[in-house]
């Protein structure tokens, strides 16, 4: 038969002491486990079987080891007196609101989450659209690495690769996909001042974008950025422009499958195409008769560069 005994006499709790053995053989179903479970729970205001696994707290409690009290005990380890003192204070004057610490830290976890998001928001209206472009397109370039990489694994090294880990970069690989629309989606979301222009500028870069505008105003023309093929695409079907200057690497489409869309319709196909990449030369030159782009421009460009397209602008 179990004993308990008082392993603390000027604690008022009668706290158990049980040897390992006899918390080993303690059959939970049995009337004795079950009151030690009641009193557990009445002294802590905690459950001895959680999600169908006995508490760690339980068994310390059983081996005779103090579990503090609910409502002040535990803080009182970490707090000054005054502290305590208005702790006390505030749990006798809000004892039927919060007879629990837990509830009490749910409820201002929520408020302090409430208060947090409401400055946030209001922060994020102060925002100007270069600002926040500028924090989506950091966002944006580390993300791109790792769906590049995720999917050349997927790709090339299917085979080579053990399920379990593949199943991870496969999710990696979804997930990168799903933040990357949600990123562009607040860049194209962003209105812009021009509505009529004479370049179209596909280009995920907005440094680029915000350099050409300025160069070609300076030189009397007008000219619109967007940083994805889809917007791309959506703009020149809306509002086509006398030349399209085009990244290669975007981030939904490939420069080259949007230049091939464009030069395949019969309504766009005389608009200009030039190809802007930080993709080597040699590399342009194979995919550029497949394209049909009208030429291409290597980064780092010159200003020079672009007169060749200026014939396409009278």
């Amino acid at each position: 038969m179990l004993k308990i005994t008082n392993s603390n006499e000027k604690d008022n709790n009668s706290l158990p002491k049980l040897s390992e053995e006899e918390i080993e053989n303690l059959d939970l179903e049995s009337e004795m486990a079950k009151k030690l479970m009641e009193q557990y729970r009445e002294e802590t205001g905690k459950f001895a079987i959680w999600r169908e696994n006995v508490t760690t707290g339980f068994l310390n409690w059983l081996r005779g080891e103090k579990i503090y009290d609910r409502e002040k005990e535990r803080i009182s380890l970490y707090v000054s007196d005054d502290t305590k003192e208005e702790w006390s204070e505030f749990i006798n004057a809000h004892k039927d609101d919060y007879n629990t610490i837990s509830k009490l830290i749910r409820e201002s976890v929520n408020y302090f989450i409430k208060q947090k998001s409401r400055n946030i928001n209001d922060d994020m209206q102060k925002l100007d659209d270069q600002t926040l472009t500028s924090i989506s397109h950091a966002l944006k370039e580390p993300l791109t690495s790792i769906k590049g990489f995720s999917q050349l694994l997927i790709e090339n090294y299917k085979d080579e690769i053990e399920e379990e880990v593949f199943t991870t970069i496969q999710n990696i690989f979804n997930q990168s996909l799903l933040l990357e629309k949600k990123i562009i989606n607040i860049l194209d979301n962003i209105k812009t001042e021009t509505t009529q222009y004479d370049i179209l500028l596909i280009e995920d870069d907005l440094a680029t974008i915000r350099l050409l505008t300025s160069y070609f105003e300076s030189k009397g023309y007008t000219c619109k950025g967007v940083i994805s093929g889809s917007k791309g695409l959506e703009e020149v079907a809306n509002n086509p422009p006398k030349l399209i200057l085009l990244d290669i690497i975007l981030p939904d489409y490939s420069g080259y499958e949007i230049c091939k869309q464009i030069k395949a319709n019969k309504d766009l196909h005389k608009i200009a195409v030039y190809l802007l990449t930080a993709i080597p030369g040699s590399e342009v030159e194979k995919n550029l008769k497949d394209s049909h782009a009208d030429g291409y421009i290597l980064k780092p460009f010159d200003f020079s560069d672009f007169e060749v397209i200026f014939q396409y602008l009278k």
